[in-house]
């Protein structure tokens, strides 16, 4: 039992900053040359060493926006028919690729397909960090305490999978900087995550376990806008296409049996699946985490919605990490700043600390064991949540939120 106040819980005596900015330094320098030495610099865009193209991911998301002006866009949730037209882009020996986001997704998409994909990547990644930067900013006013969350495996996963983690990142950060000052705002930062469904799925919980009611509508009526305007532009087909091909095929990830996305889910469900237990099983378990996960949520901000905000926020954040089965290493960048935040201060709580740590190097723990076949990076964020709320729990005079 810890007897130290809740706000010192992550402090330390040390500056533990300090060593995650070299170690995050020395791991973003090997990685980037490493990456940089297995690039095939071929027309019409370069390819690494997995025959994925420069930026990976980016190449689904700048495909949505050439969709969206294209007649029957949905039909690219048949990996079939999006592979055929991918392949005089990317060549006949690139790699399978399906369509995961939502429809809804193509409005955000399509001004990016007006330019050539490398110039779109790096628009893309350009807008990403600086709006990361700038929001995370206005968490800590020194700057160079930023250094080991850019420098961090999420950041760098990110990177070079062109993924969006730098923009829902600073979205998530500016959700919970504005919950309370401004609630309109948040919900609609929280409809628009509709757009990458897993990072906002504990938000209603939240919102309604804490009485945010305001917040709770802006998100709903912004999400249904998100959803009519997409409905109005592209049809009704986009999301019926979406629920009844996108999502199956979304699901093979899951029970491929060659568990090749183990390495990139720091999930429950993939540190049970690694052990060789059936997807049933794991599936199973994972729904148990999700359960655990909405009640550790709801407990948070039901009892202890006054307490310190950046310790609600990382323990929404974890949760949000193994309440579902698909989460990638990239998704974690908003828990990586969140664990660098903890981790800024004087003093140190021995355990707080470890798990604030082992939640930065998350992704590449994650890469280790998934790569052969063990379980255990998985199980850090619940483990962090539990303890948190532990914590949460045992501070004098829990507040109820208002009904």
């Amino acid at each position: 039992m810890f007897h130290i106040p809740l706000r010192d819980l992550f402090r330390d005596d040390r500056d533990p900053i300090r060593s995650l900015t070299v170690f995050g330094l020395i791991f973003f320098i090997g990685s980037t040359i490493g990456y940089v030495c297995t690039l095939s610099l071929v027309a019409p865009i370069p390819r690494d060493a997995t025959t994925l193209v420069v930026g990976r991911d980016f190449m689904n998301f700048w495909m949505y926006g050439r969709a969206a002006f294209m007649p029957d866009p949905s039909r690219f949730y048949d990996p079939e028919i999006y592979n055929a037209v991918l392949r005089p882009l990317v060549g006949a020996d690139g790699p399978w690729l399906n369509w995961s986001y939502p429809p809804s997704i193509m409005l955000i998409a399509a001004p990016f397909a007006q330019l050539g994909y490398l110039t779109a990547l790096l628009c893309w990644t350009v807008l990403g960090v600086s709006m990361f930067v700038a929001v995370a900013r206005r968490y800590h006013a020194v700057d160079w305490r930023l250094l080991p969350v850019i420098l961090s495996p999420a950041a760098f996963f990110c990177l070079i999978s062109g993924q969006s983690s730098f923009l829902t990142a600073a979205m998530l950060l500016a959700i919970f900087a504005m919950l309370d000052r401004r609630p309109i705002v948040a919900g609609i930062l929280i409809g628009l995550l509709t757009l990458k469904p897993q990072l906002g799925l504990l938000f209603p919980i939240m919102l309604m376990a804490s009485g945010r009611w305001r917040t709770f509508v802006s998100a709903a009526v912004t999400a249904l806008a998100l959803a009519g305007l997409t409905t109005a532009i592209f049809g009704p087909k986009v999301w019926t296409d979406y629920l009844q091909i996108g999502i199956p095929v979304q699901n093979l990830i899951l029970t491929d049996p060659k568990m090749l996305a183990a390495p990139f889910m720091p999930t429950i469900f993939w540190n049970i699946r690694v052990t060789g237990a059936s997807y049933g099983l794991a599936m199973a378990i994972q729904s148990a985490g999700c359960v655990l996960a909405i009640a550790i949520v709801f407990l948070a901000y039901r009892f202890h919605a006054k307490a310190d905000p950046l310790v609600l926020s990382a323990l929404f954040l974890a949760c949000s990490i193994f309440g579902s089965p698909y989460f990638q290493s990239y998704d974690v960048l908003t828990m990586t700043f969140m664990a660098v935040m903890l981790l800024t201060g004087a003093k140190a709580d021995a355990r707080g600390q470890l798990l604030a740590r082992l939640l930065y190097w998350l992704p590449i723990l994650q890469m280790a064991f998934g790569h052969f076949h063990l379980p255990g990076p998985g199980f850090i964020a619940p483990a962090f949540a539990l303890f948190v709320l532990r914590e949460l729990r045992a501070a004098p005079h829990p507040a109820p939120a208002p009904a």
